[in-house]
């Protein structure tokens, strides 16, 4: 097994032992962070994962409904799974955008809103299970932000979400050439640059 999957596996069971409420608690303390230590209202477009709440994923709907009420300037983008099974297309995400579940129970914007291109991007909010000290990250292992953030401009911000409280890895063994590591990485308690 390599190293990112035995990282995966520990992080995923770690984060599923989280309740519901602790998950609530850490996913405001995110969304804190966030805006405290990001000029959010200055972004032109800002992607945004949307949770799988039955993975205790971050609920990045708490950043989603604040961009709505408080910096109305700045634009959403959610990303859609493609029927290759290895690639995201990416809509805009508005309070009006009907949303469906994928196959996983994800929820995902219609195609029927505005396709975004990844090259106007001001920043994406990355999920992950495990960071290191550079920014490189362990995710679900499909590469599918990998190979996101790659299409993105050079001066879109990556930033993670971690819902796990923990400091960064001192490395992470397997990282292959195609990784593109992150610029920061948001925890509950701490906000890391790489």
């Amino acid at each position: 097994m390599s190293a990112k999957a035995i990282l995966r596996r520990a992080a995923l069971a770690r984060r599923q032992a989280l309740p519901a409420t602790e998950v609530a608690r850490r996913s405001a303390l995110l969304s804190e962070q966030l805006f405290r230590h990001f000029p959010v209202a200055e972004w032109r477009w800002l992607h945004v994962f949307l949770p799988l709440a039955k993975r205790n994923e971050p609920d990045t709907w708490l950043v989603i409904r604040r961009i709505w009420a408080e910096a109305p300037a700045v634009r959403l983008a959610g990303p859609v799974v493609q029927p290759d099974g290895a690639s995201l297309k990416h809509y805009e995400l508005t309070p009006d955008t009907p949303l469906h579940e994928n196959r996983w129970g994800i929820p995902e914007p219609l195609a029927t809103a505005a396709e975004i291109s990844p090259a106007v991007l001001s920043a994406v909010l990355v999920p992950l299970l495990a960071v290191d000290e550079v920014g490189h990250r362990v995710g679900y292992g499909g590469g599918f932000y990998d190979r996101f953030l790659a299409q993105c401009g050079p001066n879109t911000q990556f930033i993670g979400l971690c819902i796990l409280d923990e400091a960064p890895l001192a490395s992470i063994a397997d990282v292959q050439p195609t990784d593109v590591p992150l610029h920061a990485c948001l925890t509950p308690s701490q906000v890391w640059h790489f």
